[in-house]
């Protein structure tokens, strides 16, 4: 009962927050922040209580996908709600918004398709890294979709109402830098951790997951490279994002489903 309510009350907040943004951009560019924050910060605590009882069962863990997804969308909201108390981040929550209230609705209704799981402390700090380093990169991958789109409309000269919602395009790209920073940070101490924890890092049902991982470390790199040693900035940076982004989702994401779903089921 506890889950149901704060499941609810958390996805009632989140629409309602979109809502209530979505109404005050169209009728004041330039409205005070703090409503929508205590708004988010409510829909947050309420996260945090159903995201827990999704996961914490007597006998262990709950980790199947849809209760991953929860605690990701917790992970994401979290993150761009504490940057946002100092940067101009709230643009993002047009997406997360709908995002985090479709997951936990799903998780809500839709039965666990793996078996609970008792982890170690080192298991359990490896899926900590992991689940950061893939918030933070999926961070990154919203904050280039939207440097794209404002580079679109500059270009054209196109003002509409998103346009002027949104920070100096020179801002938006050092926030970006910053985000895949920490996100390359959290991604190495997750590799690195898998391999302490896995004796089979390599075997047949985690390869596929440990080369996309590799893959989407590789393109960061890379991408981290040429913005400090080349400059590179614009579209290079935004197709490398998303594809360092696109090779953590399908090694996260693409391969649970697949085992979950597909040859479980």
């Amino acid at each position: 009962m506890t889950n149901l309510i704060a499941g609810l009350s958390a996805i009632t907040l989140y629409l309602g927050g979109l809502v209530y943004y979505i109404f005050k951009l169209r009728a004041d560019i330039e409205f005070n922040i703090s409503r929508l924050q205590i708004i988010t910060a409510l829909a947050l605590l309420a996260h945090s209580i159903a995201t827990l009882n999704f996961l914490l069962a007597p006998e262990g863990l709950d980790l199947s996908l849809l209760k991953i997804f929860v605690l990701i969308a917790l992970a994401i909201n979290l993150i761009v709600f504490a940057s946002g108390l100092t940067k101009i981040q709230h643009t993002l929550y047009l997406i997360l918004f709908p995002i985090s209230a479709a997951t936990l609705l799903m998780a809500a209704i839709v039965p666990s398709s793996s078996p609970v799981l008792t982890l170690s402390a080192n298991m359990q700090a490896h899926i900590l890294f992991s689940i950061l380093a893939y918030s933070l990169l999926a961070i990154a991958a919203l904050q280039a979709l939207f440097i794209g789109i404002l580079d679109w409309q500059l270009k054209r000269k196109r003002r509409n109402l998103l346009f002027k919602t949104l920070p100096p395009l020179e801002t938006m790209e050092v926030v970006l830098f910053n985000v895949i920073w920490v996100g390359q940070f959290f991604l190495t101490l997750s590799l690195l951790s898998g391999l302490a924890v896995y004796d089979d890092f390599f075997a047949t049902t985690l390869l596929p997951k440990a080369i996309l991982s590799y893959v989407a470390w590789i393109f960061n790199a890379i991408l981290l490279y040429g913005r400090y040693y080349r400059g590179w900035r614009g579209r290079i940076a935004i197709r490398l994002t998303w594809a360092g982004f696109f090779s953590l989702l399908i090694a996260y994401i693409g391969t649970k489903f697949v085992f979950e779903y597909v040859v479980t089921g």
